[in-house]
């Protein structure tokens, strides 16, 4: 099971209660939250992390505003992915 933490501090300081507010698709493991609210997103490995990824890229994509907090809550949690070590590692080989 992989776990990656993707932290309030970034642009949309995203929370795991704004992340459910935003009907941003949850990936196939589920989302939690940590004791500060952090959201923390399950995957089984980092191949499905990689195309959650790609998912959540699409979708922003799709958006017409670049400037919602949804979209910047998208970019977010995308950046928290392909910044995770295991994912860098899966990805160079």
């Amino acid at each position: 099971m992989l776990y990656i933490t993707v932290p309030s501090d970034g642009p949309s300081k995203l929370t795991f209660s704004l992340f459910e507010s935003y009907d941003i698709p949850a990936p196939v493991g589920g989302a939690d939250a940590e004791i500060n609210n952090d959201l923390i997103l399950k995957f089984e490995d980092e191949e499905e992390a990689v195309v959650y990824a790609e998912q959540l890229e699409n979708l922003a994509n799709e958006l017409n505003d670049k400037t919602t907090t949804q979209y910047l809550a998208i970019n977010d949690i995308i950046v928290a992915i392909w910044n995770d070590e295991f994912v860098q590692s899966y990805q160079t080989k």
